[in-house]
């Protein structure tokens, strides 16, 4: 069925799957007696929460929506485009577009053949990338962004004999976000750095958020134009990070359109093969357009042009995306918030429970795109996290195929080492959905539900 405005009648709800707006949006089952989740923190909720929707009476869902019943089914209304809405209305899901009406998919039975048929309808309409394991080594976790050319290439010599595939430059190495060239720590340039990442033996990857440039950026000083606008003429703030607010780039504006594809060429021409391109929902804020569009649309339609520039044979990893939107154009897409080296803060969004809990409620999705849960760790140093989460962490990289890893290798005991090494060499296993969060892994039993409690599972003090 089309058309802009979708209800799906439906019985009473014992239980509602709120999806959040995208990678880092809290997704998970609620219940649907108690009020909506409103984050109080305004920098927090710029950085996870649909503008539109952060302070709704009712429960809703980025693009979709469910209901669990009292005999255990499910109900589901999703969108099968982007820029849309599902709510919990008092005897049904009503679903709405924002902007040009689209299809819509209707579905009742078990949790698990109801969400794989909506996975399977939105690839049909938004097509769907090759499905490809990955083995990654990202700078993240370890370093943050203190990085340079000297501390890499120092991790590039540890690296030996572990079976990383790519190794994946994170935050740390521009002038500053807006500005993609290579800083002082760097003095080489990431030309020189891709060519080095290759004849050690991976594929050079590396980290950008071209569609937001920080308020004291040269860029945002350049073309003021090619910022999205509020309704007052002013820049529009995203977020805050680096010391300071961020904007918002209009993606509808030929300008930037323009930039993007110059961009992502530029750093295709350094030799980087796999691209993490990260705070992309900042160019689905509210704003005055270019052209009016509508914003997840819009989105899209620019990060179409950066897949056109990036060709057909490089990786792309949404991060800070909305879902639905991104599906077809990129390869790959985290699914949770920053795991971190902690468990869970209340006052954070970023914690290995919050990464958990969201990564495991968008597992339906294996099959559309290669989904990303995060890291896992291998390291003890400088980690606030038991055996207990670190397993459902390494769990989660197992069910989606996508190992990524942020120990640097001197930080690793040989012991620490050792185990890194099996699980990158593992063959990829056979994995089976047996229940809401309830999984086997070839022959084991997994219950990822363990971490969606704000207590450290395998803990027994309180959660930190």
């Amino acid at each position: 069925m089309s058309g802009g405005e979708c209800v799906l009648p439906v019985d009473r709800a014992v239980a509602f799957y709120r999806h959040g707006w995208h990678s880092w949006s809290r997704t998970a089952w609620v219940d649907p007696s108690e009020s909506p989740e409103v984050i109080p923190d305004r920098v927090r909720r710029l950085g996870v929460a649909d503008p539109l929707h952060d302070a709704d009476r009712r429960h809703g869902g980025s693009g979709v929506a469910a209901v669990e019943h009292g005999d255990g089914s499910i109900s589901l209304l999703g969108a099968l485009a982007p820029d849309a809405w599902v709510f919990l209305d008092d005897g049904g899901l009503a679903g709405r577009y924002a902007a040009a009406p689209g299809p819509w998919y209707t579905a009742r039975g078990s949790e698990a053949e109801v969400f794989a048929g909506y996975a399977a309808a939105l690839s049909g309409q938004l097509g769907r990338r090759p499905i490809a394991p990955q083995r990654l080594w990202s700078s993240w976790y370890g370093m943050y962004g203190d990085i340079s050319e000297a501390a890499l290439h120092r991790v590039l010599a540890g690296l030996g004999g572990l079976a990383f595939e790519t190794f994946q430059v994170d935050d740390g190495w521009e002038r500053a976000v807006g500005d993609w060239t290579a800083n002082a720590r760097f003095p080489s340039g990431m030309e020189d750095l891709a060519h080095r990442i290759r004849a050690a033996g991976f594929r050079p990857g590396l980290w950008l958020s071209p569609l937001i440039a920080g308020a004291s950026s040269e860029f945002a000083a350049a073309h003021p134009d090619l910022l999205l606008p509020d309704d007052e003429g002013d820049p529009v703030v995203a977020g805050e990070c680096w010391g300071g607010p961020y904007h918002s780039l209009d993606p509808t504006h030929p300008g930037v359109l323009e930039y993007l594809d110059a961009l992502i060429r530029r750093v295709r021409g350094w030799g980087y093969e796999f691209l993490k391109l990260d705070f992309l929902y900042a160019a689905a804020f509210p704003g005055r357009r270019h052209r009016e569009a509508g914003r997840e649309a819009s989105l899209r339609a620019a990060c179409e042009v950066m897949r056109r520039a990036a060709g057909d044979d490089c990786y792309l990893l949404a991060c800070g995306a909305p879902v639905i939107a991104s599906l077809g154009v990129f390869d790959g897409i985290r699914i949770g918030p920053d795991v971190a080296e902690w468990w869970h803060d209340p006052a954070q969004t970023a914690g290995a429970r919050n990464a958990v809990e969201t990564s495991a409620h968008r597992l339906w999705l294996r099959g559309a795109l290669d989904l990303d849960p995060d890291v896992c760790f291998f390291r003890s140093r400088r980690l606030g996290l038991g055996a207990g989460a670190q397993a459902l962490l390494r769990d989660l990289a197992r069910i989606t195929g996508f190992r990524g890893i942020s120990d640097p290798p001197d930080w690793l005991t040989p012991a620490e080492r050792s185990r890194l090494a099996a699980f990158l060499e593992e063959r990829e296993a056979a994995v089976t959905c047996r229940g809401r969060a309830r999984w086997m892994v070839d022959d084991r039993r997994v219950d990822l539900s363990a971490g969606f409690a704000p207590a450290e599972p395998g803990r027994e003090e309180a959660a930190r």
